[in-house]
């Protein structure tokens, strides 16, 4: 599975359900978030439009839930997932022989051998949500059915529900491997919480 160079992301109501956004008019530019009890809260410039508002709030939540899959599933967990995917979404039909992960994957997020029903998934998928890993996996396991990307592949992902998610997940990666690194705010912040200020030509309104 090539790096997407587009992608889109859908709604995001469901996961921001308890989400707290907190204005405040000493926050200048920084953009932060962290995990209160049951909630996030996530900690923007009084100044910000509220479409600015809704999109930092979908970064910052995708943010956090990087920093909390750091736990990274072996080999053989990673065979068991893809039985489940494979279950769930595919009617048990793709059954691969290995899927392990690799780091010699740099431009492609996931690979497909349909002949040796193999699956391989880049080590820089570690660490990212959970719904990412298992957008990539399944897309691999659909390549067990369907090798090309035709109508028939992607109508295969359409069961999954975060697909389009996931890809604009990806997308973010990818976009952001190409800016300058932006150094996080000074000071302190609760632990497990997520920083970032806006890149340059972003704008906070």
């Amino acid at each position: 599975m090539p790096s997407p160079a587009q992608g889109s992301r859908p709604d995001q109501s469901a996961d921001r359900s308890r989400v707290e956004v907190r204005r405040s008019a000493r926050r200048s530019r920084t953009v932060s978030a962290y995990r209160e009890g049951d909630r996030t809260v996530v900690l923007i410039p009084a100044r910000m439009s509220v479409a600015e508002e809704q999109r930092w709030v979908a970064q910052m939540l995708d943010r956090l839930a990087a920093q909390e899959s750091r736990r990274v599933l072996g080999d053989d967990a990673l065979s068991a997932r893809a039985r489940e995917l494979s279950a769930a979404y595919l009617g048990g039909r793709a059954r691969p022989a290995q899927v392990r992960w690799v780091t010699n994957q740099n431009s492609r997020w996931g690979s497909c051998t349909p002949s040796e029903r193999t699956i391989r998934l880049s080590h820089r998928l570690q660490g990212m949500p959970e719904y990412v890993v298992d957008y990539v996996l399944l897309h691999e396991l659909a390549h067990l059915l369907v090798p090309d990307h035709g109508p028939g592949f992607w109508a295969l992902l359409e069961a999954y529900p975060r697909t389009e998610r996931a890809r604009g997940y990806l997308e973010g990666v990818v976009s952001a491997a190409r800016l300058p690194h932006i150094p996080g705010a000074r000071g302190d912040r609760p632990a497990g919480s997520a920083s970032r200020e806006p890149a340059p030509g972003e704008s906070c309104g």
